[in-house]
């Protein structure tokens, strides 16, 4: 079984783009961050003529999340708690859960922070507080659960997921708290499962559409997939697919991909 994520930066812009990847890949279950459109805006009819089904949610051209699968998609959440946190009065669309293929699949956009004094800082922080708190529940209630926490988390936790140390000085994403946040969710148990056969440095995720930072290699590694003890235990092998960055065209984001063994 194959599995993904990718913030994909607008799905209705770049559909064509993401049929012919699932084509190329071969993939059963793909978590997609920043649809940026309303429900009734999703590309329903490309994803079902592959034989995909799918969950969204999201509302105009701001975040959303959605899972498509097609070995299953079942008890579908639109949020991973009934304590996630709102922002300005609103539940934004960051998460969507689903059963896929006997593996519990989470499609997170993690909030960015904007800046170490601004209110969404203490919001992320908040959230990803909330997260580890219903992801340690859900492995007390079942520790052989297969959990797949993925998607953009907009946090470089270690120094060589970032270019340059340097240039995020006093910045979001690199700092303290926020890789606190991240490390207490590894801690609760769920290992980062890509790492291990993507190492760095150097080896990104992202890339600013500005200054050149593709072709410069300025990049961060802010997309993971987070695995269940039991997820981890089956996983095969893992893959940056870095050449979907490139072309006319493309997300500021590649596809992380995760192979499980039957």
């Amino acid at each position: 079984m194959r599995i993904a994520t990718w913030n994909v930066n607008s799905i209705r812009s770049r559909i064509g783009r993401v049929v012919s990847w699932l084509e190329r890949h071969d993939v059963d279950v793909l978590a997609i961050q920043e649809t940026k459109c309303r429900e009734d805006q999703f590309p329903a009819l490309e994803l079902s003529a592959l034989g995909y089904e799918y969950a969204h949610v999201g509302v105009n051209q701001w975040n959303g999340v959605a899972i498509i699968s097609r070995v299953g998609l079942e008890d579908v959440e639109r949020s991973f708690g009934v304590d996630q946190p709102m922002f300005d009065d609103l539940l934004e669309p960051r998460a969507i859960g689903a059963t896929c293929g006997g593996v519990r699949m989470w499609s997170l956009y993690v909030p960015n922070g904007r800046d170490l004094d601004h209110a969404h800082y203490a919001y992320k922080l908040d959230w990803l507080a909330r997260l580890r708190a219903s992801g340690e529940a859900w492995l007390a209630k079942d520790p052989d659960a297969q959990i797949a926490l993925t998607g953009d988390w907009n946090i470089a936790p270690q120094d060589d997921d970032v270019w340059d140390m340097a240039v995020f000085e006093g910045r979001t994403h690199v700092s303290p708290a926020e890789r606190a946040a991240f490390s207490a969710i590894v801690d609760a148990g769920y290992a980062d499962v890509v790492r291990p056969h993507t190492p760095g440095p150097g080896v990104y995720t992202y890339w600013d559409y500005t200054q050149l930072s593709f072709p410069k290699k300025k990049g961060m590694r802010i997309d993971f997939v987070l695995g269940s003890p039991a997820l981890a235990a089956r996983v095969e092998g893992a893959f940056i697919d870095r050449e979907e960055r490139k072309g006319k065209g493309a997300s500021d984001h590649a596809p992380v991909v995760v192979d499980l063994a039957d």
